[in-house]
C-alpha cells in the first residue's frame, strides 16, 4: 500500500497521525511507495521517526514480534565526536544521522586501534574493513585503517582471505579489496612511507593468484565478493567445488579496480614500466568482463557457473555494478545501462534480483546499507538524480526508524527479520558518512590532491557547511551552496580557482576555507528501474535415464527428464552451457554425449537457476597404487575413529611434506579431455575456517591447471566428493597425472593444506 493508502486508512479510522504527516505543504524530500522523508522525519505506515536535534533522534517503530533482536527507539549522542568533521544543514534529521554515524564511528574503534566490524562483529574482517575504508575510513580514521589492514597480512606477507565456504581462498578470492583500501589510504595521507609498505604484500597477492585462480579467458575464480553464505546466491547442488570454478562479475570488476590501483602505487613509487603492465591487465581483465558476462537487456550477469561448460545467471548484482561505474571498469555507455536497468525496489536497490524464492533472508531478498551507499554514489557518478535520491532514502529510512546503522533488512517490508544482524556496522555507518562527505561536499581524494565534485539533487537544494576536516594534517571548512551536477565557482580563502581544479596538499598546508557554487542547472533526467521485488522460480531436480524408444546405438543415458513444478510457463534446456530449447513438458531428447541442465520459466519470463549438470560422457576411471584405509599425516585437524569409509577400495593422502601422488592413465583415443579427482577433507565445516587443500596438477610432468579440494565437514572423512576439472588435450596412450605441492598452493591457514584421494575420473568431451 502507498503513503496516501496509510493517510486515508488513517483518516478514516480516526487514527492520529504523524506530526510530520499533518504538516499542510510539507513536500517529501524522497517518497517512494514504503516510506518518505519529509522535513525532519522519515515516516513508514504507521511508524515514525524523527531528529530531536542534532544529538538525538527518536523512533515508534515496532519490529516483527517474536524475532530475536530488539531494536534502539533512541540514539543519543554518547561520544564526543569534536574531532571529526562538524555538518552545518537546515535539515536536523541529515545532522543527527550524520552525527550517529560519527558517534558509532568512535564506538567501533578497539583498544587496539582496530576498527571493529559491528556491535555483533568481532575482530576485523579484509572485505569489511576494506570496503569501510574506500567509503570513509581512509579519510576519517587513517591510523585505525592502517593497523586493521596490517592486521590482514599473514606470516607469508600476503592478504589473508577471511575464513568461508569451504575453506576460503581459492573458494573466496576477494580479498584484493584490500589493495584498493590501502591506495585509498594513500591518496588521504599522501604517506609515502605507507605505500612502500604495502606495495610488496599486494604485489606477492597478485602474484600468487595470477598462478592460481585466472582463468583462461582473463577473469579470476570464486564467489561473489561479500556474499559469502553459498546457499544465499548459488543453486543448493553448487558445493564449494562448484563455486571455486565459477566466475564472478563483481569479484572481477573488484580485482581489475585493484590491478588499476596497483599501476597507480607502482607509478608513484617510480616502477613505470610495472604501472604500464598493470594498467594493461586492468584494461584486458575489464574488456574479459564486458565480453563475458554482458545480456541482451544491455547489463551484466552476477556470475557463470556448471561444471566443465559455464552459462551466465542472469541476476543483477548492485555492488559489482556500483564499482564498475565507480572505478571506470565499466564503459560510459555501460555504466548509463547498468544505472537505469538495475532493479529499484521500493526500500533500494537489493544485494542482487531477482530473489530466490525458497531461501531465507540475509543476502538474498536484503537490502545492505553498504552496498547501497556504494550504489548511490555511482548513480552519482552515471549522472542518475533520481537514483541518488532513493538511494539516499534507502539508507537515511533504516538508520532513523532503528537509531542506528544496520547491517541488513528484510526487502519484503524493510524490516531487520533476517537471518543474522547487527547494530553499529562498521561498512554501514562508514556508507552513511560517505553520502554526505562524498556525495553532497564531493570530497573526492586523489594522489595529487583534493578535488571538489558535488553532486546535490535539486530536492536538496540549499547551503550546508562541513567544517574541521582533516587533509594531511591541515583543517579546512568547505561550504556548498545550490545544487546540480557541475560547479559554478570554487573558492580557497576568497581566491577564485578552476571549478574543476585539484587543490594540492601544498595549497592546502594551512589549512582555509573552501565555497562552492553549484550552476543550480536541473541535472538531465535519467531512467530508473523502479519493481515490485520479485522471488525467481525453483530449481528443477533433474536425470538422466535411457530410453528404449530413442536408442542411440550406445550405452549412453539419452533422455533428460524431472519432476514438474507448479505454475511454470515452461523449461529451457541446456546443453554444454548452451540453451537448445523450451518446451512445456518435463523430458526432453539428451542424444548428444555432454552435460545437460534445465531451468524452470515463470509466466512473467522470470528464469531460475539452472539444474545440477548431467553428464553421458564417457568416463575412465582409475585407482592409487599402495592405497591405505587409515589417516597418517601429521597435518589431520581432526582424526576419525577406526579406519575412513567410503573411499573405493583404500586412498592416499597429499599434505605439504609428502611426495607428489602420481596415478598413471590409458587413454584410447586423441582428444580434449576433462580430469578430476575424487577426495575427501575433513579438515574443517562447509561454511566457515581455512582449510581448503590446494594442488598443482601435471600432466606427463608439465602444469596443467589447479586442483582444488575445499573442507567438506569436521572430521567428515568419510564424506566423498568430485574436485573441480581441468580440460586438456591427451594423445592416446599412457600419460602420467601427478599431483603436486606448490608454492602458489599455499592456503590461508599455511599449517594445515591436506586431503585425501582415491580415484581420477578422466571424461572425453
Amino acid at each position: 500500500m502507498n503513503y496516501k493508502g496509510i493517510l486515508a486508512i488513517a483518516a478514516l479510522s480516526g487514527m492520529a497521525l504523524p506530526a510530520a504527516a499533518q504538516c499542510c505543504g510539507a513536500k517529501p524530500i524522497v517518497e517512494t511507495e514504503a516510506y518518505r522523508w519529509v522535513a525532519d522525519s522519515i515516516l513508514q505506515g504507521p511508524y515514525k521517526a524523527y531528529a530531536v536535534s542534532p544529538d538525538e533522534i527518536r523512533s515508534d517503530y515496532s519490529a516483527r514480534p517474536g524475532y530475536y533482536m530488539g531494536i534502539d527507539k533512541v540514539w543519543k549522542r554518547k561520544n564526543d565526536i569534536s574531532a571529526y568533521p562538524r555538518l552545518k544543514t537546515d535539515n536536523k534529521l541529515h545532522t543527527a544521522i550524520y552525527n550517529m554515524a560519527l558517534d558509532e564511528m568512535i564506538n567501533a574503534v578497539e583498544p587496539d586501534t582496530t576498527l571493529r566490524t559491528g556491535k555483533e562483529w568481532a575482530g576485523v574482517w579484509t572485505r569489511d574493513v576494506s570496503y569501510s575504508i574506500i567509503l570513509s575510513m581512509a579519510q576519517l580514521q587513517p591510523e585505525a585503517s592502517k593497523i586493521s589492514l596490517r592486521k590482514k597480512v599473514n606470516p607469508s606477507g600476503q592478504i589473508i582471505q577471511d575464513t568461508g565456504s569451504g575453506g576460503a581462498w581459492p573458494i573466496s578470492t576477494d580479498r584484493m579489496v584490500w589493495v584498493l583500501a590501502a591506495w585509498e589510504i594513500y591518496k588521504a595521507t599522501g604517506d609515502k612511507a605507507w605505500l612502500q609498505e604495502v606495495y610488496p604484500v599486494a604485489e606477492k597477492s597478485i602474484a600468487k593468484d595470477a598462478a592460481t585462480v585466472m582463468g583462461e579467458n582473463g577473469l579470476v575464480k570464486g564467489e561473489t565478493s561479500f556474499i559469502d553464505w553459498r546457499e544465499q546466491s548459488y543453486p543448493r547442488w553448487m558445493q564449494t567445488m562448484d563455486i571455486s570454478q565459477s566466475q564472478a562479475m563483481g569479484t572481477n570488476v573488484m580485482y581489475a579496480a585493484a590491478l588499476k590501483a596497483f599501476s597507480e602505487m607502482s607509478a608513484v613509487l617510480g616502477k613505470k614500466k610495472v604501472a604500464e603492465e598493470y594498467a594493461t591487465l586492468s584494461a584486458r581483465m575489464a574488456e574479459a568482463i564486458e565480453r563475458e558476462f554482458t545480456l541482451e537487456d544491455g547489463t551484466w550477469a552476477m556470475y557463470n557457473y556448471g561444471r566443465d561448460s559455464k552459462a551466465l545467471n542472469p541476476r543483477t548484482e548492485t555492488l559489482g555494478y556500483a564499482l564498475a561505474i565507480l572505478y571506470d571498469i565499466a564503459s560510459p555507455e555501460r555504466a548509463k545501462a547498468l544505472s537505469q536497468k538495475n532493479p529499484q525496489t521500493p526500500f533500494g536497490a537489493s544485494i542482487f534480483y531477482p530473489q530466490i524464492a525458497d531461501m531465507p533472508n540475509y543476502h538474498n531478498n536484503a537490502l545492505w546499507p553498504f552496498v547501497a551507499s556504494y550504489w548511490t554514489l555511482a548513480q552519482a557518478k552515471a549522472g542518475n538524480e533520481q537514483g541518488v535520491m532513493e538511494g539516499i532514502g534507502s539508507i537515511y529510512r533504516p538508520a532513523a526508524l532503528f537509531c542506528t546503522n544496520k547491517e541488513n533488512f528484510n526487502l519484503d517490508n524493510g524490516d531487520i527479520y533476517t537471518e543474522l544482524n547487527s547494530s553499529n556496522m562498521l561498512w554501514c555507518l562508514s556508507g552513511n558518512l560517505s553520502l554526505t562527505n562524498r556525495l553532497l561536499f564531493g570530497l573526492h581524494y586523489e594522489k595529487d590532491g583534493l578535488r571538489i565534485a558535488p553532486f546535490v539533487p535539486q530536492a536538496m537544494a540549499g547551503t550546508r557547511t562541513l567544517e574541521n576536516v582533516d587533509y594531511r594534517g591541515a583543517k579546512i571548512d568547505i561550504t556548498v551552496e545550490g545544487y546540480g551536477a557541475h560547479v559554478k565557482s570554487l573558492t580557497l580563502n576568497g581566491k577564485a580557482l578552476k571549478p574543476d581544479a585539484v587543490i594540492t596538499p601544498k595549497q592546502l598546508a594551512k589549512g582555509g576555507v573552501i565555497k562552492v557554487v553549484m550552476d543550480n542547472t536541473p541535472i538531465p533526467a535519467m531512467a530508473l528501474n523502479r519493481t515490485g521485488n520479485k522471488k525467481a522460480p525453483w530449481t528443477p531436480s533433474a536425470r538422466l535415464e535411457y530410453c528404449p524408444a530413442q536408442p542411440d546405438n550406445s550405452r549412453h543415458a539419452n533422455l533428460l527428464s524431472w519432476q514438474p513444478i507448479e505454475y511454470m510457463a515452461s523449461y529451457d534446456v541446456y546443453f554444454n552451457g548452451k540453451k537448445v530449447g523450451n518446451t512445456r513438458q518435463t523430458t526432453w531428447p539428451a542424444t548428444q554425449q555432454g552435460e545437460w541442465q534445465v531451468a524452470a520459466v515463470a509466466g512473467d519470463g522470470t528464469r531460475g537457476f539452472l539444474s545440477e549438470p548431467l553428464s553421458n560422457r564417457d568416463r575412465i576411471v582409475a585407482q592409487y597404487d599402495n592405497e591405505t584405509s587409515r589417516l597418517a599425516s601429521y597435518e589431520v585437524s581432526y582424526q576419525p575413529e577406526g579406519g575412513v569409509e567410503g573411499a573405493h577400495g583404500g586412498f592416499v593422502e597429499t599434505d605439504r611434506t609428502l611426495a607428489p601422488r602420481t596415478v598413471t592413465v590409458t587413454v584410447p583415443a586423441a582428444g580434449e579431455y576433462t580430469v578430476a579427482f575424487r577426495y575427501a577433507n575433513g579438515n574443517g565445516p562447509v561454511n566457515t575456517e581455512n582449510k581448503a587443500a590446494v594442488r598443482t596438477l601435471l600432466v606427463d610432468g608439465q602444469k596443467v591447471g589447479t586442483i582444488v579440494m575445499p573442507q567438506r565437514g569436521v572430521a567428515n572423512w568419510s564424506d566423498w566428493g568430485m574436485t573441480n576439472t581441468v580440460r586438456i588435450p591427451l594423445t592416446a596412450g599412457e600419460h602420467t597425472f601427478t599431483l603436486e605441492y606448490r608454492n602458489e598452493d599455499e592456503n590461508m591457514n599455511i599449517n594445515t593444506n591436506h586431503a585425501l584421494i582415491d580415484e581420477i575420473h578422466v571424461e572425453k568431451i
